[in-house]
């Protein structure tokens, strides 16, 4: 069928239903939810763009996941080359055994441990054991050969389960001092509901992505998005860290202060140039690696302590 045909509407609609199976899947082959999104949202422009020019598909959703896997692989290409190779030859009578263990232990992995496997590992763990493809469905949508297929999933397979095993590094990231003093300061603001204080930090020339929901563009179209934040009463915020990066919590009093979504805050000095919400993106929170500060862990532990 072509695109022309398939309206532009319901091509929007099926991405939207989409996009927090596509992320699941980019964001753990990128193993970072943040760049997940990125990488998502290249996969829905360019999606979109070969609708416009016509592009004959004739199973629109396999379609759409192979965008969003090239999306990842061009994206990993400029970062990583694969650890190494299986001989298919040596692998082709390896039966397909897709055990719950195995499906339960890759859908706990954190990003981290996927960032460990080769790209054919991970894309057809993520493929077959998350996201529940068969291997013929992921040898269509990968390009790769049946006996390539199983030999990544066999080894895969076994690394993370090696990896499950080894002791947990539980080293915490750490903030120069510098951007943690300029975060919480953000943060302090907010919390007191000083808006007019936040504004002061922001940029004339200010970005701000509410990640599924809208883009604004200077400190006139921002003051929405803080007006926005004015008339909520379901949030208070927090420092933290989302996949290793500075990030600011969003969590929810009205819910045992459970985190519900993140901020990343860019400066240029002391101001604010671009903002990244993905409060309404419980997709990429469930694919990332979120943990409180040392310092805010203590706080909320000692807060439960006297409560």
């Amino acid at each position: 069928m072509s695109l022309a045909g398939f309206g532009r509407a319901e091509l929007e609609a099926m991405l939207v239903g989409l996009r927090p199976k596509l992320h699941r899947y980019v964001a753990r082959m990128a193993g970072s939810a943040v760049e997940g999104e990125d990488i998502v949202q290249e996969a829905v422009v360019k999606a979109l763009a070969a609708h416009d020019g016509g592009a004959l598909v004739e199973r629109p959703e396999q379609w759409l996941f192979r965008i969003a896997h090239n999306a990842a692989q061009d994206h990993l290409r400029r970062r990583q080359r694969e650890r190494s190779r299986v001989t298919e030859a040596d692998m082709t009578t390896i039966e397909d055994l897709s055990a719950n263990a195995e499906v339960r232990l890759a859908a706990a992995a954190s990003l981290r441990s996927f960032m460990q496997l080769t790209l054919a590992q991970r894309s057809a763990v993520i493929l077959v054991d998350v996201l529940g493809l068969t291997l013929h469905e992921t040898c269509e949508l990968t390009g790769a050969t049946l006996a390539a297929t199983k030999a990544a999933l066999h080894r895969g397979r076994a690394e993370l389960k090696a990896l499950a095993s080894a002791p947990a590094d539980l080293a915490m990231p750490k903030l120069e001092p510098e951007e943690e003093r300029r975060l919480r300061r953000y943060i302090e603001l907010f919390n007191a509901r000083d808006f007019d204080g936040v504004r002061a930090l922001i940029a004339q020339d200010v970005q701000v992505d509410v990640v599924n929901r809208t883009r604004l563009t200077g400190k006139k179209e921002a003051s929405t998005y803080f007006g926005n934040y004015e008339r909520l009463g379901d949030w208070t915020l927090s420092l933290g860290f989302v996949d290793g990066l500075p990030a600011i919590l969003i969590r929810n009093p009205q819910a045992d202060d459970a985190v519900r979504g993140f901020v990343l805050v860019h400066w240029r000095g002391e101001e604010v140039v671009r903002i990244r919400d993905f409060r309404h993106a419980a997709y990429c929170l469930e694919n990332a690696d979120s943990i409180p500060s040392a310092f805010d862990r203590r706080v909320r532990h000692c807060s439960i302590k006297s409560s």
